[in-house]
């Protein structure tokens, strides 16, 4: 057994229900997960059934109690112990995230690094959870807002990330008082589980309820049960655009809270002042970093005519310079997709594109496994396949006139979830950052799509969903507003000047 699982106390067979403290086995069929880089299987465990699921929702109800009325800068304590412990055990888990999901090993550090730093953000948090203090135009009336804990919040996260998305979910409704249950992909269970066994010691050791960190290793149908059940008062989705529809209807029919992180379809503009020094290397990471799987893969290209020849020809040396292989080999830069679904809908993706009028510079075969070339595809316009997210390392590279033009190309498509454009020109830059810009959620200027800090609010337009995750005053969404009034006086005067005498 690989060394990492065994400091994450992962055994061969692992349980799919776990309540914080108490680990469960599930009561549904056996589960297994393989290793994207060479197919062998990692080890088994147990699905939620959905009985299991009503199960751990009765257990964080419970502990929501609790947990609630404890003060929020001490709940902030309990987050920054979690924090060290993931310190603690980084090396180790970044190389799970890697084993299991098949990014570089960088990658999956840097992975349990956001972690960390959504720990350290939410511990300062924890106490400036300000609410505001109004005039009221009654005398002898103070009137202020104030925000409070919802309950218990599902978090749905997906495969590509499968342990920082979870972390700014759950680390942000702690500190806010919340409950949670995770449901985590199918297609990595071990990384999930780890980092309960992370969390659950935490809770252990300072004697607080199982229920306040649950995991269901589930299947659609317990994503399902999450989105219809009244107990979740907030249910955080990342997934595809298709799953996100899905959840969104069912939650509405109850008039629940849903946060929705999407699908992208993300541009580059590159225009005639750009630094090409600047914009090649963050190109390239864009769009072949995590193989291509980040909901931020830069997926298009949209360059000055000027400069598209040079750009597109030093895209294709460096592409020839990446190296593909076994992800845990600090040597590769790009590991496995995750399964062979994802190297058939590469493959369709390409053939597709060609038969649009797409001409292949670079890439585009398979390696064997689910390893596969990372490709550039030079297009004569914006091609109608180009308006779909393909999970994988496909670059289309487009030309264009003007910076209007660029941007209405860029806005042309039904997701808006991240976007950039490398210029030296400060009225570009101004352009594309106004409103008459970039419709994304994120919009950089002289950095690439990937790589957002926790810092700041992290989410999209359109079909990406609206929800916003991580920093800013994206905790607002794990709370509910009160609006207070105090009369303090011996009178009652009615707002407005309304008189009701008796």
């Amino acid at each position: 057994m690989k060394d990492f699982l065994q400091e994450l106390h992962l055994q061969e067979n692992n349980y799919g229900f776990s309540t914080g403290l108490k680990n469960r086995d599930g009561r549904g069929s056996t589960l297994h997960s393989y290793n994207p880089t060479d197919g062998g299987l990692i080890a088994a465990t147990t699905l939620c059934t959905e009985a299991d699921y009503h199960e751990a929702v009765a257990v964080a109800k419970e502990a929501f109690g609790v947990w609630r009325k404890v003060p929020a800068p001490k709940r902030g304590d309990i987050v920054r112990q979690m924090g060290d412990a993931f310190r603690r055990h980084k090396n180790a888990l970044g190389k799970l995230v890697s084993f299991e999901m098949g990014k570089s090993l960088q990658e999956g550090l840097g992975e349990v690094q956001e972690i960390i730093d959504i720990c350290d953000l939410a511990v300062g948090l924890s106490r400036q959870l300000y609410g505001l203090t109004m005039h009221s135009e009654r005398p002898e009336h103070r009137m202020y807002e104030q925000w409070h804990p919802l309950g218990v919040v599902g978090i749905i996260s997906a495969f590509n990330f499968p342990v920082a998305v979870w972390s700014w979910n759950s680390m942000l409704a702690w500190v806010c008082g919340n409950t949670t249950i995770w449901k985590p992909s199918e297609k990595t269970p071990l990384s999930a589980i780890a980092c309960q066994n992370i969390i659950s010691e935490v809770l252990k050791n300072n004697n607080l309820p199982e229920g306040i960190s649950c995991l269901t290793i589930g299947d659609r149908q317990v994503g399902e049960a999450m989105a219809a059940d009244e107990n979740i008062a907030l249910l955080s989705a990342t997934g595809s655009t298709r799953m996100g529809r899905a959840v969104a209807q069912k939650v509405s029919a109850r008039l629940g809270k849903y946060l929705l992180e999407l699908g992208g379809n993300n541009a580059i503009i590159v225009t005639e002042n750009a630094d090409l020094n600047l914009a090649v290397p963050a190109v390239v990471f864009g769009a072949v970093g995590t193989a291509g799987q980040r909901c931020t893969t830069t997926r298009r290209l949209l360059v000055h005519e000027s400069r598209i020849q040079e750009l597109t020809a030093r895209l294709v040396k460096a592409y020839e310079q990446l190296q593909t292989g076994d992800p845990l080999d600090p040597a590769n830069h790009v590991g496995p997709l995750i399964d062979h679904h994802a190297v058939e809908s590469y493959e369709a993706a390409i053939k597709t594109a060609q038969e649009q009028g797409g001409k292949l510079l670079t890439g585009g075969k398979t390696l064997g496994g689910n390893f596969v070339q990372p490709a550039i595809i030079e297009v004569p316009e914006q091609i109608p396949v180009m308006k779909h997210e393909t999970f994988a390392p496909i670059l289309y590279v487009l030309s264009f006139k003007t910076l209007d033009e660029a941007i209405t190309l860029q806005n042309d498509v039904p997701q808006g979830l991240s976007s950039a454009i490398f210029t030296q020109n400060l009225k570009e830059s101004e352009a594309f950052l106004s409103a008459w810009g970039s419709d994304c959620g994120i919009a950089n200027v002289n950095i690439g799509t990937s790589g957002a800090e926790i810092g700041g609010a992290f989410g999209g337009e359109k079909e990406t969903g609206g929800g916003r995750e991580s920093g800013s005053d994206a905790w607002k969404a794990y709370m509910r507003r009160q609006t207070n009034t105090i009369n303090y006086g011996n009178t009652l005067p009615l707002a407005q000047g309304i008189k009701f005498d008796l």
